[in-house]
Parts: structure tokens; C-alpha cells; sequence
């Protein structure tokens, strides 16, 4: 496995440069629709930054489940095959 090398402050103002003497990118349709629905929202339906932190500390991350053994077993070893943990693959399998 490679390791990422760390950029010099040399490198790295240059990256920027580099970035900077860009041609700045015209929106695009779908960028404009965007920012279009975001002006048309109403304010008093959006939720503050205080309010989405308290809404978020309700849920801990955590789910238990009890699962027949067979089914654990199965999850176990697919998990396994495709080389990511259990939990992993259980969050995937519940994502899709």
C-alpha cells in the first residue's frame, strides 16, 4: 500500500497557482436550476444549524438486531469474500 507523501509549502503554492491561472467555469443548466430552487425556497421552512445538531443527537448510530443464524452466517462470509468487515457489509446491504 502507497503512502501519500506530505507537499512542501514549494508545492503547494504552486498547486494554487496552478489553480488560480484557471479560466473561471461557466454554470451550467443544471447548476442555475439549482441555485434557482435554493432562491425559491422559503426561509421559515429551513431548518437552522442549531436546530439539524439537536434533531441529529436523537440517534446514536447504533442499530441492533436479532437475525436467524443461518442469516448471520451468510452476511459473515459474503462479508468475508468481499474483504470488509461485517459491519460494513451489513451497512451496505441496508444502503442499497
Amino acid at each position: 500500500m502507497s503512502r501519500k507523501k506530505d507537499l512542501t509549502l514549494e508545492e503547494i503554492e504552486q498547486r494554487f497557482r496552478e489553480i488560480d491561472a484557471k479560466e473561471p467555469e461557466e454554470p451550467t443548466a443544471e447548476d442555475l436550476a439549482a441555485f434557482a430552487e435554493y432562491e425559491a425556497e422559503d426561509p421559515a421552512e429551513m431548518m437552522t444549524l442549531e436546530d439539524f445538531d439537536k434533531e441529529q443527537k436523537k440517534y446514536s448510530g447504533k442499530l441492533s438486531l436479532r437475525i436467524p443464524k443461518e442469516l448471520h452466517r451468510q452476511l459473515a462470509q459474503d462479508a468475508k469474500e468481499n474483504g470488509v468487515s461485517l459491519n460494513q457489509y451489513a451497512l451496505y446491504k441496508l444502503a442499497r
